[in-house]
């Protein structure tokens, strides 16, 4: 009886041995894999920052750059996911709520990332990046005969909020375009912009029209509501080389078109462009070339991005917890841009962890209560033109609050409302009105001063349930 006592304790303490052994050489070969890493990371990131300073005409060099800048942001993602993976399971408790909300996009499914795919990940990401700095040095060669552009003493950088992120190949497109000639040479080039409700659209645009070429290349350049070409006899007074940048919220019929594009062609000089920005794909029909697509940012983009508006100029791996609760909040945000910098500058101004993990569970808390009564996220409630149930964002609140689609979506959207910051509605200093003017974050672009949509308070039995309801049909049975 004693030998096989000792027999098998000799048998139980050989496998503890030789799984704190194998649990060692695991975790070494994990640091020396994130080692190689943070190397490989920095030799791309070299490599992509290089070619933002030059000014790329060839397509596929434009196209290799995006495949650069897919794996750096997806290499610098499977990072921080190791990084912060004991802080975050750590704080399972705080995220619970949210990781069991029905999503059903690409987000979720990278937030409910298991720790058995971590190792996995993290060798598809080196290896990735070791193919990608392999396969770019023609690249970099041919980066040598590229103009270098021009920067300014003060750049983008001393104003974190105003930088356009992640579109430098979409920017490169554009302005490519706009400098090429016009084939016919006396037609003006129609490029239609095409992307999803706040992806970027009039930002990149912006940036495109302040491009010192683009300024350069043209005489003028004029911006017009797409939605009153219809009452224009002859369209706008515009004369010599012009740029003119159009943007249809809705679809316009082909005579108004043609009519207001052929006013347009009889005024403008040789050499001009028309930009037409719409969320509609249907008007990408009146482009002469091919339209550009604007996507959202993949999860590891908004992810990276979230991150370095979050923490500014302060080192995120100095504050380790809250560089995880930006890392799950990232994911709750859904990918707009605008809340991304709402948020971060907020958080940005009080880097306390109680603060953020506050603001973190208001907004899970918010996200859940609109899947629970309209099964999406609020996002996609926006996108589809329905309101959002934003009750759960001001903690005073008992009666339901609700955000419209958009001010122009309204009956009444002329008239005066008071106007509440978003900030101020999160931290309860404001008195909110019947309805009011949430305004979201300012914005730097001359024509789309504020980011503004339409708040009111909304009796529970008015709120219907129906998502095949019309937008106006709803709004005008929450007027009654």
């Amino acid at each position: 009886m004693d030998l096989i006592v000792s027999a098998v304790a000799g048998d139980l303490i050989n496998r503890f041995m030789s799984f704190l052994i194998n649990r060692y050489k695991t975790e070494e070969n994990l640091e020396e894999k994130m080692k190689r890493l943070h190397d490989l990371l920095i030799r791309v990131h070299m490599i992509v920052e290089e070619a933002k300073a030059r000014y790329i005409t060839n397509p596929h060099m434009l196209f290799q750059l995006k495949k650069l800048m897919e794996v750096m942001y997806r290499g610098y993602h499977i990072m921080d996911i190791i990084k912060y993976r004991t802080i975050h399971s750590s704080s399972k408790t705080e995220v619970s709520i949210f990781n069991d909300l029905p999503l059903t996009t690409s987000i979720s499914r990278h937030s409910r990332k298991r720790s058995s795919s971590i190792s996995h990940d993290l060798q598809s990401a080196l290896d990735n990046l070791e193919s990608a700095v392999s396969n770019s040095k023609e690249f970099v060669l041919l980066l040598w005969g590229c103009e270098r552009i021009c920067h300014g003493p003060y750049d983008s950088y001393l104003y974190i909020d105003n930088f356009m992120f992640g579109r430098h190949v979409e920017k490169q497109q554009i302005i490519n375009i706009l400098l090429q000639d016009n084939i016919p040479p006396f037609s003006p080039t129609v490029l239609p912009v095409i992307g999803g409700g706040a992806v970027g659209k009039k930002t990149l645009i912006a940036h495109v029209c302040t491009n010192d070429k683009v300024r350069s290349h043209f005489s003028s350049i004029l911006h017009l509501n797409g939605e009153n070409i219809g009452a224009m006899e002859h369209g706008p007074f515009i004369t010599g080389k012009a740029l003119v940048v159009v943007e249809f919220r809705s679809d316009v019929n082909n005579e108004n078109w043609l009519k207001f594009y052929s006013g347009l062609a009889k005024q403008m000089g040789r050499g001009s462009k028309i930009i037409i920005i719409s969320r509609v794909a249907k008007i990408s029909r009146f482009g002469t070339v091919k339209h550009v697509h604007l996507n959202s940012l993949s999860h590891e983009e908004y992810s990276y991005l979230f991150k370095v508006l979050v923490f500014g100029s302060t080192n995120p791996e100095e504050q380790p917890q809250l560089a995880s609760i930006a890392k799950d909040l990232a994911v709750a945000l859904g990918g707009s841009l605008v809340r991304a910098n709402v948020y971060a500058h907020m958080l940005r101004k009080n880097q306390n962890v109680r603060f953020w993990l506050s603001i973190q569970k208001r907004y899970w808390n918010m996200v859940e209560n609109n899947f629970k009564m309209f099964g999406e996220h609020p996002r996609d409630l926006l996108d589809k033109g329905h309101p959002v149930n934003i009750t759960r964002l001001a903690s005073s609140s008992d009666a339901t609050l609700l955000l419209m689609p958009s001010p122009s979506k309204t009956n009444d959207s002329k008239r005066e409302l008071p106007k509440v910051k978003f900030a101020d509605l999160l931290a309860d200093t404001a008195s909110l009105p019947k309805e009011f003017e949430l305004v979201s974050g300012e914005c730097w672009i001359h024509s789309y001063k504020w980011f503004v949509s339409i708040a009111e308070y909304c009796e529970d039995d008015k709120i219907s349930m129906d998502h095949s309801e019309s937008p106006s049909k709803k709004r005008q049975r929450l007027d009654k």
